[in-house]
């Protein structure tokens, strides 16, 4: 009897997996933090005798390399991935055992699409198809996208796409799991991939990619790309030339003088409370990005590559989580950190910063004279409604153009609070009167909004 035991790496939408059987298993797309597959295996009771990449990833830097070197698995990396490391070379119809006894056996189908050298793994029992490591490409109601390796290609990975999720869908059976790497919340993801599981026939009837001809999925798939994450540049080179092994040694700790030295040369002081908090008292010049959303990825998107990062947090747990989380995306070494709260964070002689936070019935409320409402939500969202007379700068844009945004007291929404937050506290720290809408934007029209739709 086979098993497959999900990680979910929750602040970068992606999953990886182990599956194997009363021996031995595979380790498929493992993250850099490579301890908690340890961990699952050892709880299993069985070795890793492979360790598989469906892609050089560009969203993460993976652990797939120091994995196989700290337990002798064979590595398998597509043969059409250019890497500067040791490895084994898989290509399409490629199989390997992975535990005999069990019966289970891994076999490589090339996919490409989300990149040119794509392969998904089919775990078979007693020569049954029954799970699909399907990576970037087959993902739930989705595929991966096709724009992360080279514009001049971007359309021919699509219909790629296409063509490899029929091939999935033709030749596997319908109860056949379908197990994504991408598609959990993922910027890898094309589109937004709904529910939590799926089989080749339930994909047959909901994926695009599988119920629409082609030309119009690739006209449709290329309409719905957005902006990518910038920090996925340096990924793929992290990935290709092979990581280094990864270093959770605590940061050192510093005082409200380093605190305040560092934010006066320039660097990036991250507050990693939640957004209640900090609104109502924090270091003047920090910046929020608070540790229940997604650290990770806003802030490696976010911050000029390279640049030293400090980070304050409530406990030394929620420092811990918010480190493991930067070494995947490759933020290896933290300026400094401190931990407990603006009292313990501010120099004698200071006060916290504050800003109000209000709903969007209280911005309806307002006189409009002298305010700026600033949506910081993505193209496709603003695309279903906004609140006429806003200004729209995304997320990921907000800290590079501060100096577009109009004269008055910024008055700054996303779709839930969280983004907000984030813009909120980059305007704050430029010195500008803000206020952070902590609501949901279905609230807006409920509060008397001009939502402007269409």
């Amino acid at each position: 009897m086979f098993f497959v035991d999900v990680i979910e790496l929750e602040g970068l939408g992606n999953r990886s997996y182990i599956a194997g059987g009363e021996s031995a298993a595979v380790a498929v797309d493992p993250p850099r933090d490579i301890d908690q597959v340890l961990a699952a295996v050892a709880r299993r009771g069985v070795r890793i005798s492979h360790v598989v990449e469906t892609h050089i990833h560009n969203d993460y830097v993976t652990g797939g390399l120091e994995l196989a070197r700290i337990t002798g698995a064979v590595y398998l990396v597509p043969s059409g991935a250019h890497v500067s490391f040791a490895r084994t070379p898989v290509a399409d119809g490629d199989e390997v055992d992975i535990d005999p006894v069990a019966g289970l056996s891994l076999t490589a189908v090339a996919t490409p699409g989300h990149t040119p050298h794509h392969t998904a793994y089919v775990l078979r029992e007693a020569g049954r198809a029954v799970a699909a490591f399907t990576g970037g490409s087959l993902l739930i109601g989705t595929v991966g996208r096709p724009d992360l390796v080279e514009p001049r290609l971007t359309e021919q990975l699509a219909r790629a796409q296409h063509s490899s999720a029929h091939r999935l869908a033709d030749t596997l059976p319908d109860d056949t799991q379908v197990l994504p790497t991408h598609g959990f919340g993922s910027f890898c993801s094309s589109a937004q991939a709904d529910g939590e599981s799926t089989t080749i026939g339930k994909e047959k009837a909901a994926n695009t990619a599988l119920t629409v001809e082609v030309e119009t999925f690739v006209a449709d798939l290329l309409a719905g790309l957005e902006d990518v994450p910038a920090y996925y540049a340096h990924m793929g080179p992290a990935n290709a030339g092979g990581p280094d092994p990864v270093d959770m040694t605590p940061p050192s700790v510093a005082d409200p003088h380093e605190i305040a030295a560092r934010l006066a040369a320039g660097e990036w002081v991250v507050d990693l409370r939640s957004r209640i908090a900090f609104a109502e008292g924090h270091v003047a010049g920090s910046f929020n990005f608070e540790a229940d959303g997604k650290p990770a990825t806003y802030l490696a998107w976010m911050i000029p590559w390279g640049k030293p990062v400090t980070l304050l947090a409530e406990t030394a747990g929620q420092l811990a989580a918010a480190q493991r989380e930067l070494v995947r995306v490759g933020i290896d070494r933290l300026a400094a950190a401190a931990t407990g709260g603006p009292a313990g964070w501010l120099r004698e002689s200071e006060s916290p910063a504050s800003f109000p936070r209000a709903t969007f019935a209280e911005l309806a409320d307002q006189d409009r004279d002298g305010i700026v409402v600033l949506d910081v939500r993505r193209d496709s969202e603003r695309a279903e409604g906004w609140i006429a007379g806003s200004v729209h700068l995304p997320i990921h844009q907000v800290h590079q153009r501060l100096g577009e945004v109009p004269d008055g007291t910024v008055w700054v929404h996303c779709a839930g609070g969280m983004r907000a937050g984030i813009a909120a506290s980059l305007l704050d720290a430029a010195g500008r009167q803000v206020v952070a809408v902590d609501d949901g934007f279905d609230a807006a029209a409920d509060a008397g909004l001009d939502v402007v739709t269409g």
